[in-house]
């Protein structure tokens, strides 16, 4: 029997899902290339677009940058911005998305980072996220920042709707 935890879930999969479905659709109709880059998420932003049919037409790929080292070696993140602020803050969710946009050469990118918990990190308490959305062309970016609640996968899985929600609204699909 599904209990009331278990059927939001399957709603948030759901909503996340539908969304997933607009930005491939929309991307591939306009010939646009979409990466991420994800340390929050752990790949799961990327995964729910991979899961929809027809995404290679559209998402170039994802780097899953949960250590520092990564998001600097692999995304290009200022390792002083790094040391100076720690891995959740808005400028490393600039640099997150920018970095992904460059390094797999794609038109869009969308970028999480973050704490879920149960412990505060870098001295950000539990439910700060950041999400960066990052255009190639015309080097735009722009920074998203929540506070969530909820345990540690409700708070994760929440990061991938908003995450969603921001780079479906940064290709100007509407509900």
């Amino acid at each position: 029997m599904n209990t009331d935890p278990e059927r939001a879930a399957e709603r948030a999969a759901d909503r996340a899902t539908s969304r997933a479905a607009q930005i491939i659709r929309a991307a591939t109709e306009r010939k646009l290339t979409i990466a991420t880059a994800e340390s929050l998420t752990a790949g799961l932003v990327s995964a729910t677009l991979a899961d929809i049919p027809g995404a290679s037409a559209a998402l170039r790929g994802g780097v899953v940058a949960y250590a520092n080292d990564v998001k600097e070696k692999l995304l290009g993140v200022p390792r002083d911005l790094l040391l100076r602020e720690g891995s959740v803050h808005p400028d490393v969710a600039a640099a997150m998305a920018g970095g992904a946009c460059a390094r797999l050469e794609a038109d869009v990118a969308i970028s999480t980072t973050g704490v879920a918990g149960p412990d505060a990190h870098d001295g950000k308490p539990v439910g700060t996220v950041y999400i960066g959305v990052a255009w190639w062309v015309t080097k735009e970016v722009a920074v998203t920042p929540l506070k969530l609640t909820g345990d540690r996968a409700s708070i994760r899985q929440a990061s991938v709707e908003e995450a969603l929600r921001i780079l479906a609204g940064s290709l100007d699909i509407v509900d």
